[in-house]
């Protein structure tokens, strides 16, 4: 369901990869509130009240098929997008996926009454491992050949079975037990009662194992690689380490995993320092990947060997869904609104090292000499654990004194940096999200209207907005607004019009730059995203219109489909031209751009240009299009531009089918 709906709504918030962690927030929180349906009905009805109730909420799930959000939920750009994210969800999903989540614990509790002696937890076990293989076959088995919308609907029919396979187990379970004999336990049982530390440790140990799971996707995507696949890669390692240690108790040996837990954080602390974070993904991938492991590992492991009788199986689920989702809303809201940086990962790894030396306090020594073996082992963890917090909070104050500016939102971290060479001359300020450039000016007011980065004047776009230039105006339309660069291009009587998403982006663009108002033409910024805004507004009649609103390496599939060339076609004038920058380390767009050029009658070539260290510009990859001979017509364009390479296994995207598998360099 997870995967279906966030491709479904990814669109509407700029494709931005904050929306895979907003709708983790929401189900981790949902799942919160089934547990708690779960625990109060099993310790407050009798079986054949519980089963009653929970057919009722079947068939009221049902009621709100299919999962297809509907057309008002899109945003218009001044809402708050998380916020925006979890009342679509709640309204589209919410009830659904609450009946989902109480599936576990119930079909436990009901397992147990049916059967005396059984051991529930396995099923847990098995629980995870159906969510893996979920995960894993989607891009593989689902998303390649269905659209969607279909994709939906397939998944709702298949949720009217599992409905109708739920309320027989839960009829058939009925008469089984009841709740007298529930609660009257024996004496060994009831002197057993998880305390309120016991229960405190479990929602800890959950809520750190999820805020590593959301802070290292976030690292990943945002600081590493932005590869549109490396979400998939710690939470498949997150479920695992819940199948390995609640499937059987011995997967799980704290003499082996608290030494690599040792030098997993060690591990992952040294690549967040200074000269680091862009180390080989030969290196960093393993790192970050086996780090998230063992430190889940530990965690789920910890939570497994703390488990407690099947009679309170309940709240046992309970306090991890709370974990769980505290985990959530500290990564998903807290961190966005309340850091300047990415600085939850730091606090993460801090808090799993915290944990690990409390449950080495908590063991008890078997033996004289034990004790004296855990008295150093907990001397030699505290100073451990004291030097990862110094080292991550030196880290994290010398990323904030360094920065000029530092500051982020739902959309990212943004970073405005100086520099100023020996000499003193060429020096330039430089705008960053993650580890991607969106922008460079020369901060010298002889250079400062230079364009640079990759909007070069022999760039793609550079080319293209010099090319055949007459005395007339120019209007020029441009998706992506970073620095604000292309505005150096504009002379007096153009107008130039900026699409972007990111408030944070518009402002520092106008404080910290000054492309926008050293710029001779008219500048205007459109706040949202820019295929919804050019989709409601009246036809622009560009004579160019430059695409260039890519985050890094991650790439908005919204702005790449057929239906989205149509958008900017209609906003062109008949002879305009469409300039798209496809530069990506991971990807390769070029096949795609290819089959909408194709696809609308129009012409394609791709300008591709390398490092120019002296004016300041990056190589990058441009596609241009237009009109049959519109582009071999102009002398420039027909000299730099280079023919586009098909692939046979890519097909045409569509706002309901994109393989970015297919197109993996």
């Amino acid at each position: 369901m997870q995967l279906v709906i966030a491709k479904m709504i990814l669109p509407w918030f700029g494709g931005s990869a904050a929306v895979w962690t907003t709708c983790m927030l929401f189900f981790q929180v949902v799942l919160l509130f089934g547990y708690l349906y779960a625990d109060g009905a099993v310790r407050r009805l009798r079986p054949k009240t519980q089963a009653v109730l929970h057919v009722l909420l079947l068939a009221a799930s049902i009621l709100v098929l299919p999962i297809v959000p509907g057309l008002a939920w899109k945003p218009t750009g001044a809402e708050d997008p998380a916020l925006r994210i979890l009342l679509l969800l709640l309204a589209t999903v919410g009830l659904p996926y609450l009946t989902l989540s109480a599936t576990s614990p119930l079909l436990q509790a009901w397992y147990a009454r049916t059967y005396e002696g059984a051991v529930p937890y396995r099923l847990f076990a098995l629980s995870n491992a159906g969510s893996m293989l979920g995960l894993l076959s989607y891009p593989v088995l689902v998303e390649p050949f269905l659209p969607v919308h279909r994709q939906a609907m397939v998944w709702s029919a298949g949720f009217v079975v599992f409905c109708l396979l739920c309320a027989v187990v839960a009829l058939r379970s009925a008469g089984k037990g009841n709740v007298a004999a529930q609660n009257e336990a024996p004496p060994e049982e009831a002197a057993a009662k998880p305390g309120p530390g016991i229960r405190f440790l479990w929602m800890a140990l959950a809520a750190c194992a999820s805020i590593l799971l959301l802070a290292v996707t976030n690292h990943l995507t945002q600081n590493v690689a932005a590869i549109p696949f490396l979400w998939l890669l710690p939470l498949s390692l997150y479920l695992l380490t819940f199948i390995l240690c609640f499937s059987r108790e011995n997967w799980y040996r704290r003499i082996v995993c608290f030494p690599l837990l040792a030098a997993a954080l060690g591990g992952m602390c040294f690549l967040l320092s200074e000269g680091y974070e862009t180390t080989r993904l030969s290196i960093l991938i393993p790192v970050y990947a086996g780090g998230l492991f063992v430190s889940c590992m530990v965690c789920h492991g910890e939570l497994a060997a703390l488990k407690p009788h099947p009679r309170h199986l309940t709240s046992y689920y309970l306090m991890i869904s709370l974990g769980g989702a505290a985990g959530g809303i500290f990564v998903g809201l807290v961190a966005p609104y309340g850091f300047r940086g990415y600085f939850e990962l730091p606090a993460g790894l801090s808090a799993c090292a915290v944990l690990a030396l409390a449950i080495l306090y908590r063991l008890r020594p078997p033996s004289v000499l034990w004790n004296r073996w855990r008295s150093a082992g907990l001397l030699s963890a505290a100073v451990c654990t004291l030097v990862l917090i110094a080292v991550l909070g030196w880290r994290i104050r010398e990323d904030t004194r360094d920065a000029r500016l530092l500051v982020r939102n739902f959309y990212g971290g943004l970073r405005v940096d100086d520099s100023v060479p020996e000499d003193g001359t060429k020096a330039m300020r430089t705008l960053v999200h993650g580890t991607i450039t969106h922008g460079k000016q020369f901060l010298s007011p002889s250079l400062r209207r230079r364009p640079t980065a990759y909007y070069g004047p022999s760039s793609g776009v550079g080319l293209a907005l010099r090319a055949g230039r007459r005395n007339a105006p120019r209007h020029v339309g441009v998706v992506g607004l970073g620095a604000g660069t292309i505005a150096a291009y504009g002379k007096r009587g153009d107008r130039y019009r900026f699409y972007e998403i990111n408030p944070l982006v518009i402002r520092l663009a106008d404080t910290e730059f000054s492309f926008l108002r050293d710029s001779g033409a008219e500048v205007e910024v459109v706040l949202g995203d820019a295929r919804l805004s050019m989709e409601s507004e009246p036809r622009q009649e560009f004579d160019l219109l430059a695409v260039d609103a890519f985050s890094g390496d991650s790439i908005p599939v919204h702005l790449l489909t057929r239906e989205a060339f149509e958008v900017y076609f209609r906003h062109l004038k008949k002879d305009g031209m469409l300039a798209v920058h496809v530069s990506n380390k991971y990807l390769d767009l070029n096949p795609v751009v290819l089959l909408a050029a194709q696809s609308m009658g129009k012409e394609a070539v791709m300008v591709d240009t390398e490092d120019e260290p002296e004016t300041a510009c990056y190589g990058s990859t441009w596609v241009l299009m237009a009109g049959r001979r519109a582009i071999s017509g102009i002398p420039e364009l027909a000299r730099a531009g280079k023919p586009l390479a098909a692939r046979a296994s890519v097909s045409l995207w569509t706002d309901d089918y994109s393989n970015l598998f297919r197109i993996l360099k």
